[in-house]
C-alpha cells in the first residue's frame, strides 16, 4: 500500500472490469477511496469489496442516474478529487454498415457520458485544495489512439474518441482560467488486453493473454497496468503540471512511422 493518492477520493466508470477494474486497483492500492462504478453492478460491487473501496449503479448515458450518483458521493464522502471517465464501447463497421443507431451509441456513451461526468463532477471537485491541500483535483478521460491515427472500420468509435480529446483541452483551459483547481487530461491508449479486446479479436471468455514483464515488442498488446499507471499518475499531485493533454499510452505506435 502506497500513498500516492492517499486521503483523495476517486470514481471510475466502467471499473467492473478492463481498464476500469485497473485503474480502481492501482487508485485504492496507493491510497485512494475508490467508487466503482458500472453498469453491471454485481460486478462492481466485487471489485469494491476487493479493493475496500464503495460501488454504485451507472449507466453512463443517463443524466438522472449521473445526478443521483454524485449526490450519494456527496453524502459518503464529502466530494470528490479524481474523475476517471472510463466506460467504452466499440462495434466495428465501416461507415457503410454503420447504422446512425450505432453511431449514436458510440456518441452516447463515449461523449455524453464524459460530459455529464464532468458536468456533475465539477461541483464536488472544484477548490477541494482548499479544503485538503494537495494539488488539486483530477479528471482523467479516456480517448484512444483512434482519435490520433486513422483507423478503417471505425468511424463511430474514432469520431467520439477525437471529440474527448477536444472536450478534454476545453474543460482543462475553463477550469484554470476559473481557478477551479480542477486538471482535465485525457489518456489515448492502443491496443491493450482486456475483455473488450479480447472480444474484438474472437477469445472472448477464454484466458486473457500473459503480457510478460520488460520491454514489449513494437507489436506486442499492452497489460491494463499499462494504462492504469498512467492514470495513477494524472490522479497525484506529481502530476499537477501536466494539463489539457491527450497522452498516447501506445508502446510508441503514434510515434512509429508508417509505410
Amino acid at each position: 500500500m502506497g500513498d500516492r493518492v492517499a486521503g483523495k477520493v476517486a470514481l471510475v466508470t466502467g471499473g467492473a472490469m478492463g481498464l476500469g477494474k485497473a485503474d480502481c486497483e492501482a487508485l485504492a492500492r496507493e491510497g485512494a477511496t475508490v467508487i466503482v462504478t458500472d453498469r453491471e453492478v454485481e460486478l462492481a460491487h466485487k471489485v469494491a469489496d476487493e479493493i475496500g473501496g464503495d460501488a454504485m449503479a451507472l449507466d453512463v448515458t443517463d443524466e438522472v442516474q449521473w445526478a443521483e450518483v454524485m449526490r450519494a458521493v456527496a453524502e459518503r464522502h464529502g466530494g470528490l478529487d479524481i474523475l476517471v471517465n472510463n466506460a467504452g464501447n466499440v462495434i466495428f463497421e465501416s461507415i457503410e454498415e454503420c447504422s446512425l443507431d450505432h453511431f449514436r451509441l458510440h456518441l452516447d456513451i463515449h461523449v455524453v457520458g464524459t460530459f455529464l461526468g464532468c458536468k456533475y463532477a465539477v461541483p464536488l471537485m472544484k477548490n477541494r485544495h482548499e479544503k485538503i491541500g494537495g494539488g488539486g483535483s483530477s479528471i482523467i478521460n479516456m480517448a484512444s489512439t483512434a482519435a490520433l491515427l486513422g483507423y478503417g472500420n471505425i468511424p463511430a468509435y474514432a469520431a467520439s474518441k477525437a471529440a474527448i480529446a477536444g472536450m478534454t483541452r476545453s474543460l482543462a483551459m475553463d477550469f484554470q482560467d476559473k481557478g477551479y483547481g480542477i486538471r482535465v487530461n485525457a489518456l489515448a491508449p492502443g491496443g491493450i488486453e482486456t475483455p473488450m479486446v479480447m472480444g474484438i479479436s474472437g477469445r472472448a471468455g477464454t484466458a486473457p493473454m500473459d503480457i510478460p514483464a520488460g520491454p514489449l515488442a513494437a507489436d506486442a498488446l499492452g497489460h491494463p497496468q499499462d494504462v492504469a499507471g498512467c492514470v495513477l499518475f494524472l490522479a497525484s499531485d506529481d502530476a499537477r503540471f501536466l494539463n489539457g493533454l491527450t497522452i498516447p499510452v501506445d508502446n510508441g505506435l503514434y510515434a512509429r512511422p508508417h509505410h
